[in-house]
Formats: structure tokens, sequence, C-alpha cells
């Protein structure tokens, strides 16, 4: 780590005027470009780029995640190896659209699988749980899990990251016995 407080791999590159938190570490062959801000206790695994974003603190970033201008990622949120943000809807190689960058955030605790693909303009709720390879078109509801291409929601996930029972009513996690109210369109803890 050094007198910085946070750890840079050797063959990362982190551009003046970014800012990374105690306890982070950045490893090989990432890209964090100037105005990005990382918090404390992060991973950025290797073959990253982190673009003019802000990154909450205790967020783990796989392998080979781009992190474009104007996602938000907030605390303790999971990007698993190679998952894909946008940032324009439309995009041509011809013509510049950087004014049209569309925000995503991504709440709390939220969780995003392996190549899984979240369209920019989303709202990733907090504890949501994104599938594998799934493809994210618009927001997802807090604590839900999603899946597919278009992803839907097929179910409820605890905090913690184990399923919830899906029928309507009182769920109580089996792993860790926080209590849920769930009914067809939200789930909320009690």
């Amino acid at each position: 780590m050094g007198s910085t407080g946070y750890f840079v791999h050797e063959s990362a590159i982190v551009d003046d005027g970014a800012t990374i938190g105690d306890g982070t570490k950045i490893w090989h062959f990432v890209h964090v470009m100037p105005g990005a801000t990382i918090g404390s206790g992060c991973v950025v695994g290797q073959g990253c780029y982190v673009g003019n974003v802000v990154i909450g603190d205790n967020v783990r970033i796989q392998n080979n995640v781009s992190v474009y201008d104007r996602v938000t990622l907030e605390d303790d949120v999971f990007c698993g190896p190679s998952c894909v943000f946008t940032n324009v809807v439309n995009p041509r190689a011809a013509v510049s659209r950087k004014d049209e960058y569309a925000p995503t955030l991504v709440r709390r605790g939220a969780s995003i699988g392996a190549n899984a693909t979240i369209v920019c303009g989303a709202t990733l709720g907090e504890y949501a749980f994104v599938a594998a390879g799934a493809v994210v078109r618009g927001d997802v509801a807090p604590y839900a899990l999603v899946a597919g291409v278009v992803a839907r929601r097929i179910g409820w996930m605890c905090a913690c990251g184990v399923r919830l029972p899906d029928a309507p009513g009182e769920a109580i996690c089996n792993a860790c016995g926080r209590a849920y109210r769930i009914s067809v369109d939200e789930c909320i803890p009690v």
C-alpha cells in the first residue's frame, strides 16, 4: 500500500485527478481516468477501465469491467467478471453523442453477475441481483432477482444474497433470518 493508503499494481495507470480511498486495491492493467472517485476498501480487478464515475466504499469490480462515464456505483456493489455498462442508447462510430450519455445508478448492495449487460439509463435498486448473462434495459426494483434477455424479475433476494420465497406475504431468509414483506411488485424489509 505505501504512503498513499491504497495499492496500485505497477502495470495499472491512475491518471492525475483521480481520487482513491484508503485500503482500495487497483490490479493489473487497470486504467483509472482523471475525475474518477473510488471509495475505501474497493477492489478493481485486472483489465478494468474506470471513467469519470463515482464508486462508493467496499465495491468489488471483477476482471474486465469498463465503468463508463455517468455510471454511479454505491457502497457494497458487486460487478461480476466482464459485466458491461453502456452510456449511449444508440451509438454510431461516425456520430458523437457524448452530450447524450444517460446516467446509470447501481444502488447500495446490488450484485451484477458475470457477462450481464446494463443498458444506460437504468437504476438497479438496493440489493437487487442481476443474474449472469442478463440484459437489463430498465429499472430493477430493490431486492429483485432478474434474469434473461431481456431481464425479467424471477424472484426476490435477501440482502445477504440468498433467494427468498416468492409467495406474497412475510418471508424469512433461511440463511440470515431477516424478515421481508413480499407483494406482487415489491419486497420490503420489516
